[in-house]
């Protein structure tokens, strides 16, 4: 029985451009104590497959946390399967703003300690005692109060693309080293000021809510199914969009634009751009911001030494980056000193 994916992402590219269906890219979590993990992530491999499901999930003893997509033709099938599970019974959907059919190459389900990096030790606080959750039209709402004070829960390459107005974005690399910084911002305002949360899907509010709560913090109020839930309903419902620029997404994709306006700039020239890119050097990988032009100059590359590798032949390419550590981690997303004008 397959339990693990088989192809390459070259492979599963050709197959979708073979089968020519329109596929949804799609997002869920829910936090839930689950027993065996193992279990669970085996059953929703074998019934994903079958529906042609590709993307990332997590799942870990505190719940599920999916970024996949699934041919639209199948979208009922899977709401079908998931409310087969009792804890996953009319979960919410995030279905992305932008689509796109590449969204993800494969299908990748991993049980984990946690389904997000937060470092927290569960065991010291109540988990379910969570923030108030607002729709888009109450978070409007809030966000106009003077004494609300608005954050963003996202890392700063994320928030740098695009962001709720006034919100305040930590310059921070990772969700776990927003929750202090936060906390000693505002420690003088626990109990007189609104705190007004936001992330991409909701599953970083929903823990960080609980947090601040336990903190002390009387006033936690979390954006219901996040950015992505948020801009669906300002455009069904007339509302006025106060989110400006990108939405930033892990996937291919990198992005949705959710309004025209460009905040970001190109780390390589400076001007004004909000493209997220990868370094052409597979050693390198590096996430940055580039505009076309640097682009073209660059070969998509983050550097004049990472350009002279990607003329090298290809096993030459391999051999050097054997043995190289993820490079993600060693220059956190576009702080790179190579990178003239980065954040």
């Amino acid at each position: 029985m397959q339990l693990y994916n088989k192809l390459s992402a070259q492979e599963r590219a050709h197959l979708i451009d073979e089968a020519g269906k329109d596929r949804l890219t799609i997002s869920f979590y829910q936090y839930y104590k689950i027993e065996n993990p193992q279990i669970l992530r085996d059953h929703l491999f074998i019934e994903w497959n079958k529906l042609s499901v590709l993307g990332r999930t997590y799942i870990s003893n505190e719940g599920i946390n999916a970024q996949i997509s699934v041919p639209s033709e199948n979208l009922e099938a899977l709401k079908s399967q998931l409310d087969s599970i009792s804890f996953l019974k009319d979960c919410r959907l995030n279905i992305a703003i932008e689509q796109g059919n590449k969204s993800f190459l494969k299908l990748t389900v991993k049980v984990r300690d946690k389904i997000v990096a937060d470092g927290l030790n569960d065991e010291t606080f109540d988990v379910t005692n969570i923030g108030i959750h607002l729709d888009a039209e109450g978070f409007n709402k809030l966000l106009e109060d003077p004494n609300t004070v608005c954050v963003d829960m996202r890392n700063h390459y994320e928030s740098e693309i695009g962001h709720f107005k006034t919100a305040v974005t930590p310059d921070v690399d990772t969700f776990r080293d927003s929750l202090d910084i936060i906390e000693v911002q505002l420690k003088d305002h626990k109990e007189d000021k609104n705190l007004l949360m936001y992330c991409t899907g909701g599953i970083r509010c929903e823990k960080a809510s609980a947090y601040y709560k336990h903190k002390g913090f009387k006033n936690v109020f979390q954006l219901e199914g996040g950015i992505i839930e948020y801009t669906r309903q300002v455009k069904n419902k007339g509302l006025e969009n106060k989110f400006i620029g990108k939405n930033f997404v892990f996937d291919h994709r990198m992005s949705e634009r959710i309004s025209n306006d460009i905040v970001a700039n190109c780390h390589q020239c400076g001007e004004p751009c909000d493209t997220h890119v990868n370094c052409a050097n597979e050693a390198c990988h590096l996430l940055f911001i580039q505009c076309e032009k640097c682009a073209k100059k660059m070969n998509t590359c983050c550097s004049t030494a990472c350009q002279d590798i990607i003329k090298l032949p290809l096993e030459v390419q391999k051999e050097l980056r054997k043995g190289i550590p993820n490079s993600n981690k060693i220059f956190k997303k576009g702080r790179s000193e190579v990178l003239t004008y980065k954040k």
